[in-house]
């Protein structure tokens, strides 16, 4: 069996956790806990497309500066 994330021909879901981490998902295996469907069900290269367009700064949003708001500054 080839690997299913690796499939041209796939049926694919764009998901999403808590800290903005994007993650490319066969559309046959269920969501794993923590994650939520943002896009598709689609196939490999529009997913791949949807995460190069709207995944830009890969850091956690943990550790992501907070903007001050009201401190003056």
């Amino acid at each position: 069996m080839s690997n299913p994330f690796e499939n041209p021909e796939g049926s694919y879901f764009v998901l999403v956790n808590e800290e903005g981490q994007h993650s490319l998902w066969p559309s046959f295996i269920n969501v794993p806990h923590g994650w939520k469907k943002i896009y598709g069900a689609a196939d490999r290269q529009a997913c791949l497309a949807y995460i190069r367009d709207h995944w830009h700064n890969l850091m956690p949003n943990s550790l992501k500066p907070t903007a001050s708001i009201g401190n003056g500054k």
